[in-house]
């Protein structure tokens, strides 16, 4: 459609727009800043010169719709829907189960979309390019790439690494013994529609005549602030430039944007040249190429990739330095709308090119309507230094790349936490030049970022180095130099002090490594090269694309063929997912006079409030009210909680109050305005150490013993005694916190829709607030962006705060968190400190062990007590020791409460646990594998709380995984490798798991479902579970369609309401299957039942015969039932859940899940970046209702255990901030993350206790992520043993490349310079 905007504002982004007035909800809000790619768009442009049309994605949140004229935007309506025709990309995508919460889908499709606009038969590589800028929280990703890759011409088969042999004939080998018949595909090919280019929609002609007019002329948009130029010529440019020198000349606006957004830049005017030729061109000469600052980095790729093509290797060091980071920087989005020039005259410290383009002798053309001229795009330039600055009225034209020569050597080095998509801890350019013929140093750069301000240049190190020939004492005096010349402060942002001066010099070492093989390909007989254990060293880990395998138990063939159960049955919305037209709370269509909420926080960990100022925020425009404390109407303290602060402040990020304006933007811009007077109190309690010492809790101790812990240790060989600490997590679901609470006419009735996994306590908390019935309050949940325990209790507390805004403004009110304000108010997992002292024998038995868990629980109760109950129960893993006792206990901190999170204590705890063992065994010269097999559960056992389990599941997934892994085969490759590298390492680690699903209360385990069967036959399921992606409402309809013996098309589950199922408890615990899908079942059952006088009658009827074309509804035979579920009392005749805490013992929950994973890692011990190379993951399913939907959940959490374990790293001030508020810096992980090779396979048992002995998978794998951290553990202990560095060690979690690094010690890191602690505050702190 056309679309005419005749009052474009330039302070309005396109993903606002297109939601907001053009009603296309498809492209989602993630993060606002372009990290997430949740708005992913296509944008199309025509180049008048080329004659060629580019299209390219781009993310919404950060394209000012100002910068779109003349432009052709394709969102994902545009791509296809369910009322038309669905895309080939839509349909493959939902096809492959690439979908589970679905809000991350339409960017997904997007990326791909586009990439197939522009290379209709991709490569494995492009897929994996393109969906680079793309994040998910669900999937683990390994069914997004598949479904990329069925576009491939290749073929999409793993040949095991060339070998020839097929994986799946590899595998189907392996199972020839299993009495079941073994599945391994989850969809099929055959019913996807062929994708044909040339039925895509043509690029808009009236916009190639737009772009070809000859009398174009400058536009002009004027906004309620701000001004928008668009310039048609570069003389133009220049005029704008000397009349406004201040006003910035935004492009891909990947700078300006994000400073406007987060750093509240203000800029009045704004000059924006979309097309000027000047500025968009590419000249090559034998001395170098000069590119177009207009280029986008795309497209300065492509014409590098070009040039290094066309001209010899020697003189393309530099092009090639440049590519190597050019194919990691930010994402395929960013990078299409970034330009040369912004990249460069920007200057960001963490900047992957200008080092390079500096160490490679580039050049900046710069012209003002003075002239033109030239200067060094050199460290003077990049330090910021006045004298070599641009001048406020100069653009720049271009940028001049000379080529090298064959003495020349040109690289780029980087470390992030991230390997795509994230900002560099350290980067470095370098390059030196030789005389000719000589080693002797004749010019020598080097440029780091990430280690200052700016970009900091090496110069004095460098002078004194010339002269000198290129040799390790060169080396040595070089990093001596470099160390003295570059000083980090202790207390430097962004903190990792130490691991930034090691990798200072670490980075320079791979560079004197690189440098000196390049001499010796040039002589090898005056140049000797570097050791062959050394070549490693300079191998980068490559980006591949994943392969793997899922298994399963086929569908016994004699089911009848209706029958869904067993199948893997497509997520029943994944086609809206793919289309977007699958609606979240957001998505919602305005409601009349509605109100947008912003959030006023605390900047204060613990203060008394003397006073809030409003004053100014009234007074702005569109501001309707503040509201605070005294504004609810019933209690503002419940359970615990608190909804708007009052006279105090607990922690950093508490509401104390919120501001309801006409537009979100006016909201935000009023909420800066209110002023806060704060008086600190003390104690400030942040860490669980300060808890400890000023002895803050929030509950009693939780204990469970068994045996006789203490003279048990009077009769062991040895014993051992450590800590370990486990940080939290975010739960960084796609879609934030959003309620939409609607005031209803009379009666105090007040309606809200939200994302929640627990409708009735959002009800129970707005009542309280509200100080109303709870029959007043209806809250409706159809679907969630994710939610993995953070929409537990936290939508609670945010609904009430919305509904006080509702209520007093007698106005909807709409209340949507942005990504950092998320982050900040709702916390996550729990940070972990675990203490334990563990006696054993000399072969490697346990007999005993006391172990101590400690909690952040932050400011508030929410669930922290349950958590470390659950903490206590689960806390012997699989092992068996004889004398055990564990303790545990939240810390009350100043800290936002945290709250349940996927596998609720257990993934914490559990670390401690297999790090115990893991030093026993070093302690015994054992494997780590030997001791876990030695003293896991081998019979029908009691667990140390007397609960009897029988373990035989658990025992086959781990034999099963040391067989088919071949564990002990690829250990001892692995070591093979340790011995012939000495900077890369390999380990391997398998851990056990004995998992519960449940709780330890009985009454938890209710459900309760209706079904309506309608007089044409269609069938209506309603229960109380909400859909969160995990596929629940999906499994709901294959149950009915069982029990029924219907099609799943007549079928259809709408929302989970407080109207229609009350007092339902929360969808949690790996639960929501077992408690709703049996009440389903009874439901649908008694149904039959009422129906079975009509079957009788006609048998070899239809079930059109006996609804539709039969008396029912004139015999009043009642085609509805509200069926109430206990589960347990109904299955085990009266078993309940039970825990006894005085006694320590009781029958806390229903069943087990078992599993075990083994994973192989690669580290490097140079810059302490790892790569996950294969994970193995055998996870006991009993009998599998969906395996599509359940190996999703096993693969999504183990990714995002892997995330946990590794790379998700939370940084805190010592006052409590948090400065992890967004994906720039709080890294989960991504496409290049995720395993190299990945197979899973759901092994058979039985578990009659659920329904069609199923059982619940949704968290199980997120502890199988810790292998990933023991792999790594294991390749670290390889590093440091052939340092002869034998002293035990601690890797604690997350093991973050830092943590890597520094435990890898080796002589640079002994080079560094160490502050005494005593002597400064750091930047950020550990709060576990």
């Amino acid at each position: 459609m056309q679309v005419i905007e005749k009052n474009a504002d330039p302070e309005e982004n396109l993903l606002l727009y297109v939601r907001k007035s053009l009603y296309l909800t498809g492209t989602k809000y993630g993060c606002g800043g372009g990290g997430c790619g949740a708005c992913t768009v296509m944008i199309s442009r025509y180049n008048p010169k080329t004659k060629k049309i580019l299209h390219y994605p781009a993310t919404a949140c950060l394209v000012p719709i100002c910068s779109l004229h003349g432009a052709a935007v394709t969102t994902v309506e545009g791509v296809g829907s369910i009322k038309t025709r669905i895309h080939p990309v839509q349909e493959r995508l939902a096809k492959c189960h690439g979908t589970q919460c679905g809000f991350c889908s339409p960017g997904m499709v997007m990326s791909i979309y586009t990439l197939l606009r522009n290379h209709p038969e991709p490569t494995p590589d492009q897929i994996m390019i393109a969906l680079g800028g793309n994040l998910c929280r669900c999937t683990g990703y390994r069914p997004i790439i598949e479904s990329g890759k069925t576009f491939c011409v290749e073929s999409t088969v793993c040949q095991m690494k060339g070998s020839g042999k097929c994986c799946m004939d590899q595998e189907a080998s392996s199972s020839v013994n299993k009495p079941e018949k073994i599945c391994t595909k989850l969809y099929n090919e055959d019913e996807f529609q062929p994708y044909d280019p040339s039925q895509e929609p043509i690029f808009p002609p009236e916009l190639i005549r737009m772009a070809e007019d000859p009398n174009q002329r400058r536009l002009t948009f004027h906004g309620e602030r701000t001004t928008w130029i668009l310039p048609v010529t570069l003389d133009d440019v220049l005029e704008l430039k000397a009349n406004f020198p201040e006003a910035p000349v935004i492009m891909g606006n990947t700078a300006v944007g994000p400073s406007i957004k987060f750093k509240n830049a203000f800029y009045p005017i704004f000059i924006s040249p979309r097309w000027i030729p000047e500025l968009h061109f590419v000249d090559t000469t034998d001395n170098g190429v000069t590119i177009g600052a207009g280029h986008s980095l795309a497209q300065l790729n492509d014409d590098l990739l070009l040039v290094v093509s066309e001209q010899p290797k020697e003189k393309t060091k530099t092009y090639r330095a440049l590519l190597k980071h050019l194919r990691t920087l930010a994402g395929a989005q960013i990078r299409n709308m970034a330009t040369l020039g912004g990249h460069v005259v920007t200057r960001p410290n963490y900047s992957d090119l200008n080092p390079i383009l500096a160490a490679g002798n580039a050049s900046i053309n710069l012209k003002s309507k003075e002239g033109e001229r030239q200067i060094p795009l050199n460290g003077s330039f990049l330090e910021r230094d006045p004298e070599a600055n641009l001048k406020p009225e100069e653009i720049v034209l271009s940028v001049y790349i000379p080529s090298t020569t064959q003495w020349n050597f040109v690289a780029g080095f980087r470390q992030a936490q991230c390997q795509e998509n994230d900002f560099a801890i350290v980067n470095a350019g370098m390059s030196v030049e030789f005389e000719e013929g000589t080693n002797t140093i004749k010019d020598l750069k080097m440029l780091y970022g990430g280690v200052a301000p700016t970009v900091i240049s090496a110069t004095e190190s460098c002078e004194q180095l010339i002269g000198r020939p290129w040799d390790d004492h060169m080396l040595s005096d070089a990093c001596r130099l470099v160390l003295n010349e570059i000083h980090i402060p202790p207390d430097a942002k962004g903190g990792m002090v130490e691991y930034r001066r090691t990798l200072i010099i670490s980075l320079l070492f791979k560079f004197y490594l690189k440098v000196k093989r390049g001499l010796n390909k040039i002589n090898p007989q005056k140049f000797p090269d570097i050791p062959e254990e050394f070549l490693s060293a300079l191998k980068e880990f490559p980006i591949a694309t994943p392969q793997g395998l899922q298994m399963f138990e086929c569908v016994d063939p004699r089911q009848p063929p209706q029958d869904p159960i067993g199948h893997p049955v497509m997520h029943q919305s994944a086609i809206k997912h793919a289309t977007g037209e699958a609606v979240y709370c957001d998505d919602i269509a305005p409601i009349a006079r509605e109100l947008f909420l912003a959030p006023v926080t605390s900047t204060r960990a613990h203060a008394k409030i003397l006073l809030i100022d409003t004053s100014e925020a009234l007074a702005l425009p569109g501001v309707v009210d503040v509201i605070t404390a005294e504004d609810v109407p019933g209690d503002n303290h419940y359970l615990g909680e608190v909804f708007y602060a009052q006279n105090e402040v607990i922690c950093v990020g508490q509401i104390v109050c919120t501001v309801a304006a006409d537009t979100y933007a006016h909201a935000r811009e009023a909420a800066k305005k209110v002023k806060i007077a704060y008086e600190d109190i003390d104690p400030r309690i942040i860490t669980i150490e300060q808890a400890l010492e000023h002895n803050s809790f929030l509950s009693v101790e939780k204990k469970i013993e068994q045996g006789n812990v203490e003279q048990a240790f009077k009769y062991v060989d040895q014993i051992i005694e450590g800590e370990v600490h486990v940080e939290g997590q975010e739960h960084f679901y796609m879609e934030t916190q959003t309620i939409l609470a609607i005031p209803k006419e009379g009666d105090k009735e007040m309606e809200l829709h939200l994302g929640t996994q627990h409708t009735t306590h959002v009800q129970e908390f707005v009542a309280a607030g509200l100080k109303i019935p709870r029959n007043r309050i209806t809250c409706h949940m159809k679907r969630a962006g994710g939610a993995f325990g953070g929409k537990v209790t936290k939508p609670a507390v945010l609904g009430t705060v919305c509904a006080v805004a509702a209520k007093k403004t007698s106005r909807p009110i709409r209340f949507v968190l942005e990504r950092g304000d998320d982050m900040l108010i709702t916390a996550g997992r729990h940070p972990l400190l675990g203490k334990y002292k563990i006696g054993f024998m000399n072969n490697g038995v346990i007999k005993a062990a006391d172990v101590e868990y400690y909690v952040n629980g932050g400011c508030t109760p929410d669930e922290s007590e349950m958590v470390v109950e659950f903490i206590v129960l689960k806390s012997e893993n699989a092992y068996y020791i004889p004398n055990f006792r564990c303790r545990g206990r939240p810390c009350k901190t100043n800290l936002p409460s945290n709250t349940a999170f996927r596998g609720f204590g257990f993934p914490q705890a559990t670390v401690v646990v297999e790090t115990y063992i893991a030093a026993v065994a070093a302690q015994c010269n054992l494997l780590p594998e030997e001791v876990k097999e030695i003293n896991m559960y081998k019979r029908i056992s009691k667990t140390a709380h007397k609960e009897t389990f029988d373990p035989e599941p658990l025992r086959r997934c781990w034999k099963d995984c040391l067989e088919k892994s071949s564990f002990y085969a690829r250990k001892q490759a692995a070591e093979e490798f340790n011995k012939k590298n000495s900077w890369k390492k390999r380990g391997l680690a398998v851990v056990p798991m004995k998992f519960t699903i449940g709780l330890p209360v009985t009454y938890y385990h209710q459900a309760a479902a209706l079904v309506h069967i309608y007089l044409d036959g269609s069938v209506l399921v309603i229960h109380g579970g909400c859909e969160l992606g995990q596929g629940l409402y999906t499994k709901m309809i294959q149950v009915a369609s069982r029990e029924l013996n219907i099609p799943q098309s007549y079928i259809y589950t709408s929302e989970t309401s407080t109207e229609t199922v009350p007092n339902a408890v929360f969808t949690a615990g790996s639960m929501g299957t077992d408690i709703n899908g049996k009440a389903v079942q009874n439901a649908c059952q008694i149904l039959m039942a009422r129906l079975q006088h009509i079957i009788r009658k006609n048998p070899e009827g239809k079930w059109e015969d006996w609804v539709i074309y039969c008396p029912c509804f004139w015999q009043s035979i009642a085609l509805t039932t509200h069926l109430f579920f206990y589960l347990l009392i109904f299955l085990l005749r009266g078993y309940q859940t039970n825990m006894d805490w005085e006694k320590g013992e009781g029958h806390a929950f229903p069943y087990y899940v078992y599993g075990a994973t083994c994973s192989e890692v690669e580290i490097d011990c140079l810059t302490g970046a790892h790569k996950l190379r294969r994970t193995d993951i055998f996870m006991d399913a009993a009998f599998s209702i969906n395996p599509a939907l359940d190996i999703g959940q096993v693969e999504g959490a183990f990714i995002q255990g892997m995330g946990l374990y590794t790379i998700e790293e939370l940084k805190y001030s010592p006052e409590g901030v948090l400065y992890s508020r967004g994906p720039d810096d709080y890294k989960i992980p991504t496409v290049t993350e995720i395993p190299e090779e990945i197979y899973v396979t759901l092994v058979r048992s039985r578990n009659p206790i659920a329904i069609y002995s199923s059982k619940g998978l949704g968290e199980a794998g997120m502890f199988m992520g810790s292998s990933v951290l023991f792999a790594i553990n294991d390749a670290v202990s390889a590093a440091r043993k052939a340092k002869g560095l034998t002293s035990t060690f601690t890797l604690n979690s997350p093991v973050t490349h830092e943590a890597i690094r520094m435990n890898c010690a080796d002589q640079f890191t002994d080079m560094i310079p160490r502050d005494d602690p005593s002597t400064f505050v750091p930047w950020s702190i550990r709060v576990s």
